[in-house]
């Protein structure tokens, strides 16, 4: 009895610690980022240099997944994205569109996490990399928890960029076939940034090539196994498998359409967290 007490008490103890660790969740932290937007606004962000980068550094291979140079950007290309990412953090997108806010955050999130994955290169996936961020952050692995960048003098974490910004404000699904997480399973990564302008098109693009690709919907043997990204945001989609399975049909090219129109469940989901390394081997 009295080593099931203490187990009880180290267990209480442990959890209180995992709690207190957690972020408090702010409510205004969208609002004190990026305000209600400018619908009048005609401001644009350069993101030339980021263009730049990921037209040099990232690669489409043969299996359609594209891929990093890490190694090469590390050694040629990691000032100048320190640079980018210091412009960055000079714009206010309180000034900007709905459209270049979404494009801003969605290019400043990917060049961080490539920033912070080159910091710590050589490595086999980004969960290897700590940075901090409480227990929580310990026992999850990865860099999303700790405070890694700030927007207009507030610092956020990735994970504030993604959850308590863009799916809070936007509530767009496309938005997880932008952000990057740099693994093989995650959504390519685009060799180009995203743009204001052409934000829809880039975002219906970006949705497609997953959807179309075996790590985003595979179906074989009469069962639908998907990314598990459709299982952890499942509520973005619509909060159900039949849910999903719409939004997937609505990407779905003819074939992967007519295998996916006859199903009413999901059987499986899966995830590749290895480094999109162009040095990796394929999945």
């Amino acid at each position: 009895m009295m080593r099931i007490a203490r187990f009880a008490l180290h267990l209480a103890v442990l959890l209180a610690a995992i709690i207190g660790s957690a972020p408090p969740a702010s409510a205004d932290l969208a609002g004190g980022i990026i305000g209600r937007s400018d619908s009048r606004s005609t401001g644009i962000v350069d993101h030339g240099a980021w263009s730049g980068l990921l037209k040099t550094y990232v690669k489409t291979a043969p299996d359609g997944i594209n891929r990093v140079d890490y190694a090469a950007f590390k050694a040629g290309g990691h000032g100048k994205l320190k640079g980018y990412l210091k412009q960055m953090i000079r714009v206010d997108p309180r000034l900007l569109s709905r459209n270049e806010q979404f494009a801003f955050l969605v290019n400043l999130y990917n060049a961080k996490t490539i920033d912070i994955v080159l910091e710590h290169y050589p490595v086999s996936s980004i969960k290897d990399i700590s940075l901090g961020g409480g227990l929580l952050a310990a026992f999850a692995g990865g860099p999303w928890k700790k405070k890694v960048v700030a927007i207009n003098s507030i610092a956020v974490s990735l994970d504030d960029i993604e959850h308590e910004i863009l799916r809070k404000t936007f509530r767009d699904p496309r938005v997880h076939y932008a952000l990057n997480c740099a693994s093989l399973g995650c959504p390519n990564i685009a060799r180009q940034a995203f743009s204001g302008a052409t934000l829809d098109a880039q975002l219906d693009a970006a949705a497609r090539s997953f959807i179309n690709h075996p790590r985003g919907v595979h179906v074989a043997a009469g069962r639908v196994v998907v990314s598990s990204i459709y299982e952890w945001f499942k509520a973005d989609f619509g909060g159900s498998s039949g849910h999903v399975l719409r939004h997937l049909l609505k990407y779905a090219k003819p074939e992967l359409a007519a295998k996916l129109k006859s199903k009413s469940s999901i059987s499986g989901n899966d995830y590749d967290w290895r480094l999109n390394d162009v040095r990796g081997r394929a999945p």
